[in-house]
């Protein structure tokens, strides 16, 4: 059983935690940025943690112990690394059976190969929970995003869709993709359910968009791996699009999207547009 010594010292060092933290390093809004506490609230902890504020505070003031389930959410609250995520879990009598944050992935040389032959076609290589691990000049053209001025960690399709305003107009229907998105994220939690990184991105994405969090609740099944899309783009028009992808056998967590036009359509003449506008700009990764 944990001792009320242990509790304690279990409330302070959520307290010390939630001191170091602001919250723009955990994606929460701070219009003014002016606080008279440093770090962050109980109730935006309480809020990243998916637990009530009353609960959290309990858990601060020492007078409860806390589940397998909150622990783990705390970790991701409060972003703590390995060394923080052991000691929080030894306070408490218990061991930290979770996984680790999973390694980097590198792009597969084959996926590489092919997407690098793609010079009119859009196209990018997902990663697990939908991270943009590489992408054609093509691509950044057509979402009108310079990838490379993302931070590595946070090159996501789906934050991109529920974060940069051009994707919700980009897109003629923003919701059916925005909710395919986060359908094919579930798919992903289904096979990773302790990803620390996709708990991390659900945790954020939940916070910032009302949207994303009703949706993400909803449990919609995965849709199909291929389909259409309409694009409203800024300089190549209205652009309708198939897309497809192509799974890789050496890494089933990556995958090579593409978007397709029609031969000789009026979508197939604007992605060659595209392409010799594209031509102008640096080249993306």
């Amino acid at each position: 059983m944990t001792n009320s010594a242990h509790l304690n010292e279990l409330g302070e060092f959520l307290k010390a935690r939630r001191a170091e933290l602001s919250p723009r390093m955990v994606g929460l809004p701070d219009p003014d940025g002016r606080r008279r506490v440093a770090g962050l609230r109980r109730e935006e902890v309480a809020v990243l943690a998916s637990v009530s504020t009353h609960h959290y505070t309990r858990l601060e003031q020492g007078r409860i112990a806390p589940s397998i389930s909150a622990l783990s959410a705390l970790v991701r609250a409060l972003r703590l690394n390995d060394e923080q995520r052991d000691h929080l879990f030894g306070l408490v009598g218990r061991e930290a059976n979770l996984p680790r944050r999973r390694a980097a992935q590198k792009v597969q040389p084959q996926l590489r190969t092919v997407l690098d032959d793609l010079t009119v076609t859009p196209a990018m290589i997902l990663g697990r929970n939908l991270d943009v691990l590489a992408w054609n000049p093509m691509a950044t053209a057509l979402f009108n995003i310079d990838f490379t001025q993302i931070p590595e960690r946070q090159r996501n399709y789906i934050r991109q869709l529920f974060t940069d305003p051009k994707m919700r107009t980009l897109y003629v229907d923003w919701e059916n993709s925005a909710r395919n998105a986060i359908a094919l994220l579930r798919r992903c939690a289904a096979a990773q359910p302790d990803d620390l990184g996709l708990t991390t991105l659900v945790g954020e994405l939940s916070v910032q968009d009302e949207q994303f969090c009703r949706w993400w609740d909803g449990r919609q099944i995965a849709p199909r791996t291929s389909g259409s899309k309409v694009f409203r783009h800024p300089v190549a028009g209205e652009l309708a699009l198939d897309w497809d992808v192509l799974s890789c056998e050496a890494d089933s967590d990556q995958r090579l999207v593409v978007w397709i036009a029609e031969p000789d359509s009026r979508s197939h003449a604007g992605l060659r547009f595209l392409c010799s506008w594209a031509g102008k700009e640096p080249r993306a990764n």
